[in-house]
């Protein structure tokens, strides 16, 4: 058989294939929607128990004990005392940090301001003055902000002396405060460099305060200090001299 009478049958054949192939390849809505489902990987169940805390959670404080703390100072034994439910700061004891360290996290964490008459001082810092450091580094402030008066970023909610909170939610006196905090560590390259600085998700009763800040780098009272390389770390809180109140505390880890 000649070529061209080969490329004629050919040609005919595909044209044949075309006139019908738009009813063959017709698909039914069903398996057109099948195309774009994904049944892997399937999420682990978690269920919440009737104190709001997830199953994965790692609980930091619940009131039964501070196995999950020490002493800044010294590694002993977290010197904070415990009354009823509540974890209370030891003023001028120092700091205290969980023994486990961690990276990227979720955490949940109640607050409460001591009495006015407990205060350090009656207006600005000394109102119930604590924080919470993430990695040992990075504070979000606890304060009395729906008392007095102090710089903005400052304030309770706000990412210390970096970002001012979006807005202020804070509870009076004798109410207690809740964050729940999503903390994304900072990356490093393996020479120390910073690749990735770390975030900040602040909702401080249920209100969104900082939306994915980025962290400028360490906390400090005064300047701002650089990026320094570090691992995973221990979460840390502040002993600022007033008897600041701690309830309900877990992390999950991310």
């Amino acid at each position: 058989m000649k070529l061209s009478s080969v490329l004629t049958q050919l040609i005919g054949m595909s044209a044949a294939l075309v006139a019908v192939s738009p009813l063959a390849a017709e698909k039914e809505p069903w398996q057109l929607a099948q195309e774009t489902e994904v049944w892997e990987p399937v999420p682990e169940k978690v269920s919440v128990n009737h104190r709001g805390v997830p199953s994965d959670a790692v609980v930091l404080f619940d009131g039964s004990g501070l196995d999950a703390w020490e002493s800044v100072n010294d590694g002993s034994k977290a010197p904070w005392k415990i009354l009823g439910d509540e974890l209370v700061t030891n003023p001028k004891t120092g700091d205290i940090r969980t023994r486990q360290d961690f990276c990227d996290l979720q955490l949940h964490i109640e607050w409460q301001a001591p009495a006015e008459a407990e205060m350090e001082g009656p207006e600005g810092q000394g109102r119930g003055n604590s924080g919470v450091f993430f990695q040992e580094r990075y504070e979000v402030q606890v304060l009395d902000s729906f008392g007095g008066e102090t710089y903005p970023n400052g304030q309770a909610g706000s990412i210390y002396k970096q970002h001012i909170p979006l807005v202020n939610a804070t509870k009076p006196l004798s109410e207690w405060n809740v964050y729940d905090i999503i903390y994304t560590a900072p990356r490093f390259s393996d020479s120390g460099e910073l690749e990735k600085p770390a975030y900040i998700t602040v909702l401080h009763n249920g209100v969104l305060v900082q939306n994915h800040a980025e962290v400028q780098g360490p906390t400090a009272w005064i300047g701002h200090p650089p990026y320094e390389a570090h691992g995973c770390a221990p979460l840390r809180l502040q002993d600022h001299g007033n008897p600041t109140k701690f309830r309900n505390i877990w992390i999950r880890e991310l």
